[in-house]
């Protein structure tokens, strides 16, 4: 039998699950005007109450770690699955999440629920090169008691080498959207970017520059300057409900960034890292953090870098972050506390977690995501899905 979630190796990752629990439990079933809502509160005349809509909807399964497919995966990283809304704890236990490994044999480990998401962390190293499927039964349900209905599963392959570094950031929803922001987000012409933009609680007319056209299902935009969705609090539904989720990922994911405690490095460079090699690992400074001249992010393609900024983020005009040794963008994450502001043709990687503006001068790119908590603002720039 697989132990339930005592495995001490479970802690680090429970710090995940838990701070994004109750982000992730927003979800399409919220009540509608005149019902009363969820919470069964009236209008403001006083009419309208009443216990709510019932729920009568399935859940969903949203998104899983590692993805569908995917291959060369640590061997040292736990599993994970999340769904559209919070589930029940009854019934997800060891019998209702399993792994089963090259042999059809299943992997002992650690099983967890926290809200939305559902956790297993094996007793010890995945074996490499190796073909691992994940199945979560079923009979699962949602805290109304709608069943998941059918069984999901996914399949990934590992890779050969453990992952160095802390266990990345859980985005969310938020990791949908190449440029989320929740007042606005403005641009130039020559922009171009490869993903999905979105704003809220800020309307449309929020994003500006970017000459869009309401698609015919109402539920997003679309734009010569955009190869993906854009989409706004005033859109039809469920992209209002999307949208909020989403926002709400985003704030858990910057909690959770600055909130990682026992760094490997503390006030690297007195705050200006120019010209360095950084490892993988998690990077503290309670000042600001200052690039003047190009520097390296040295690392495999599992390994995880975090970087918790207490002020402002500035990389100077004409700097490059180059990653080596396989290192990828999805697995870089900045948290800035203050505005991040990328000079004119910086060429920059990672995922922007800022807690007020980004602004990306004329010509700089991103290869990552921009998620503000105020407002993207563009100037003729490339910014590039990881």
């Amino acid at each position: 039998m697989k132990k339930l979630a005592t495995d001490r190796k479970l802690t680090t990752w429970l710090l995940v699950s838990l701070l994004t629990a109750a982000s992730w439990g927003c979800s399409d079933k919220a009540g509608t005007d005149g019902g009363g809502g969820a919470a069964g509160n009236g209008g403001a005349d006083g009419s309208g109450g009443g216990a709510g809509p019932t729920d009568r909807v399935a859940p969903t399964v949203t998104a899983t770690i590692p993805e569908d497919a995917q291959i060369d995966v640590a061997l040292n990283r736990p599993i994970a699955v999340a769904f559209s809304e919070a589930m029940d704890q009854v019934l997800f236990d060891d019998s209702h999440l399993t792994v089963t490994g090259p042999t059809g044999s299943e992997v002992l480990g650690a099983v967890s629920l926290a809200g939305t998401i559902g956790s297993f962390v094996p007793d010890a190293n995945l074996e490499p090169s190796s073909v691992y499927t994940v199945t979560v039964d079923g009979a699962v349900t949602d805290l109304a008691g709608n069943e998941l209905g059918t069984d999901f599963a996914w399949s990934f392959t590992t890779g050969t080498s453990e992952a160095l570094g802390p266990i990345p950031i859980n985005l969310g929803t938020a990791g949908n959207f190449v440029l989320l922001a929740k007042a606005g987000i403005s641009a130039t012409t020559g922009t171009l970017i490869t993903g999905n933009l979105g704003v809220s609680p800020a309307a449309e007319s929020a994003v500006t520059g970017f000459g869009q056209t309401r698609d015919s299902t109402n539920t997003f935009s679309t734009s010569a300057l955009v190869t993906g969705r854009i989409e706004a609090s005033n859109m039809a539904a469920p992209t209002p409900a999307h949208l909020t989720t989403a926002i709400g990922n985003m704030e858990t994911a910057y909690t959770e960034a600055a909130g990682r405690s026992l760094p490997d490095f503390t006030e690297q460079g007195a705050g200006d890292i120019s010209g360095l090699t950084l490892v993988p690992g998690l990077y503290k400074w309670s000042s600001g953090v200052l690039i003047d001249t190009d520097v390296t992010l040295a690392g495999g393609n599992n390994d995880v870098w975090i970087f918790q900024i207490a002020q402002d983020l500035t990389v100077n005009s004409g700097v490059q972050v180059t990653l080596s040794g396989g290192a990828r963008p999805q697995n870089i994450f900045w948290q800035v506390a203050g505005q991040t502001m990328l000079g004119t043709t910086v060429d920059f990687q990672g995922n922007l977690l800022c807690q007020t503006q980004i602004v990306l001068k004329t010509g700089a790119s991103l290869h990552g995501r921009a998620l503000a908590q105020t407002a993207v603002t563009l100037d003729a720039n490339t910014v590039v899905a990881p």
